[in-house]
């Protein structure tokens, strides 16, 4: 009898992703159901929210028929779910615009600010926790575990204030808060809603070192609390291989400490690495609510808490919503680079 071939590496790496593309769909119809009750369980109506808690009572029922409310549940989370697979997330009582346009609007300025502390926080806090791991037990470390301690308890909130009092109000090194000087607001075109790069597509140097100038406070303080959570996880990864017998093995070999560091030890924490880096970036991406709001930056985490403030909630779970999807997306991506960065994970 014929063996049967095994398949390939290939296959079942295509297999493992589309796996993973098929709990996509589950995975978003579970984060539709949990918006929707948060927005029947909250004690906000939406529809006073709407007409105003001073309308009178058939101006209310009106407005409670025209927005389907008087329906059963589960009438009205078909409706909500087939506005959401139209992109269509209702509209914002306190902009009167789409809530889709709003966070379409508001999310680049989250997305430049995130991506700028995460690009910080790995190229400091990964050598760091490695640097950390090599020397253990001596001064370097422990000054390293007292760094990643320090960003763990100081609040954000202090940072960014204490920021803003040294480099801005003291020193005068730093502009203050917003996202751009009000000489330079409506200079530049958008493309992107990325300011720093929209600027450089217009050739505008003295509007990208100002936007880059106020990007550097809020993205600095983001950055140092994560590369804190990144330094001390990458230490911990670290640890635990360089215990390892084949660590052992290589320095009986005669390897240098930089090869079994950087290409042996390193190269086998990866993989859990890019997990923490995937939910560290996600977690700045919803939206870092303190920090915005501290430095007046208009990004989806600022617009989410005001839309809180205002019970207006199509636009608080809009944005929910797309947090949800933005988890959902770098998980996803973090499976896939999995399986190209270690070949055993199928």
């Amino acid at each position: 009898m014929a063996r049967r071939a095994r398949p390939s590496a290939a296959w079942l790496r295509l297999r493992g992703i589309l796996s993973n593309l098929a709990s996509v769909p589950i995975t978003l119809f579970g984060l539709a159901v949990v918006t929707f009750f948060i927005g029947r369980v909250v004690p906000i109506d939406p529809v006073l929210a709407i007409v105003g808690d001073r309308a009178p009572q058939d101006v209310v029922d009106r407005a409670r028929l025209e927005l389907g409310l008087d329906q059963p549940l589960y009438i009205q989370f078909w409706r909500y779910l087939g506005q959401i697979v139209h992109g269509d997330l209702g509209r914002s009582v306190m902009t009167s615009n789409p809530v889709t346009q709003d966070i379409a609007r508001f999310l680049p300025a989250t997305f430049e600010l995130a991506t700028l502390a995460i690009i910080i926080a790995v190229a400091i806090g990964v050598p760091l926790g490695v640097w950390a791991a090599t020397q253990q037990g001596k001064l370097v470390d422990q000054a390293v575990r007292l760094f990643c301690l320090a960003g763990h308890s100081l609040p954000v909130f202090v940072l960014g204030l204490l920021s803003l009092l040294l480099f801005y109000a003291t020193l005068g090194w730093a502009p203050g808060p917003g996202r751009q000087s009000i000489y330079f607001d409506g200079m530049v075109d958008v493309h992107t809603g990325i300011l720093t790069i929209d600027s450089l597509i217009a050739g505008d140097w003295p509007a990208f070192w100002d936007a880059l100038a106020h990007l550097a406070q809020p993205a600095g303080v983001l950055a140092f609390f994560s590369l804190a959570y990144i330094a001390r996880m990458t230490r911990a990864f670290m640890l635990a291989e360089l215990k390892s017998e084949y660590v052992t093995t290589a320095r009986a070999k005669g390897l240098s400490s930089a090869r079994i560091v950087w290409r042996h030890a390193f190269g086998n924490i990866l993989v859990p690495l890019v997990t923490v880096l995937a939910m560290t970036y996600a977690g700045l991406l919803e939206g870092a609510v303190l920090t915005e709001t501290i430095f007046s930056w208009p990004g989806l985490g600022q617009y989410l808490t005001v839309s809180l403030l205002n019970a207006d909630m199509n636009a608080v779970l809009g944005a929910t919503l797309v947090v949800g999807l933005i988890y959902v997306a770098l998980n996803l991506l973090a499976d896939m680079l999995y399986r190209l960065l270690d070949p055993r994970v199928k």
